[in-house]
């Protein structure tokens, strides 16, 4: 953990940093990249998992649209370019050691290239692992022509 998320531990409620100094202390990783958890805003439903980059980040912050880095591809990749179901930052937050992005999202349909709303479909129980939910668009149609590769 940073000397700076360290500090934050004290602040109080309001304080206030400069970003370029709070990124400059954030948790990438060696290639540089922070995973983040985009959750449903008004639901409290956890969508999905991705990486950003620092460039990703940004541009997420001040467009809006929410944007990640796509280790297949090694490119930007705003959600919904091909699918046309994008994210829309409500808020973002780092956690206590500046290591993971937690984003409050408004999603336009599924957020899974599954078709389905979350990523998260997968149950694992104690001796079994159960599909919890159906997709909401045929994968076959929601991307037609695209890569459905994250």
């Amino acid at each position: 953990m940073s000397d700076l998320f360290k500090r934050l531990e004290k602040a109080g409620a309001n304080s206030r940093y400069p970003l370029a100094e709070i990124l400059d202390a954030a948790g990438f990783n060696a290639d540089g990249l922070i995973p983040a958890i985009a959750q449903q805003h008004d639901s409290g439903d956890v969508l999905m998992m991705a990486w950003m980059n620092r460039e990703a980040l940004e541009e997420t912050l001040s467009t809006g649209r929410v944007c990640y880095w796509s280790r297949s591809r090694g490119k930007l990749w705003r959600k919904g370019e091909t699918s046309g179901q994008q994210q829309h930052l409500v808020s973002a937050a780092l956690d206590c050691d500046g290591d993971t992005l937690l984003m409050q999202v408004d999603q336009t349909g599924p957020a899974c290239h599954s078709g389905r709303r979350s990523c998260f479909y997968v149950a694992l129980e104690s001796n079994q692992a159960r599909i919890k939910s159906d997709p909401i668009i045929d994968p076959d149609s929601l991307y037609a022509t695209a890569d459905r590769s994250h």
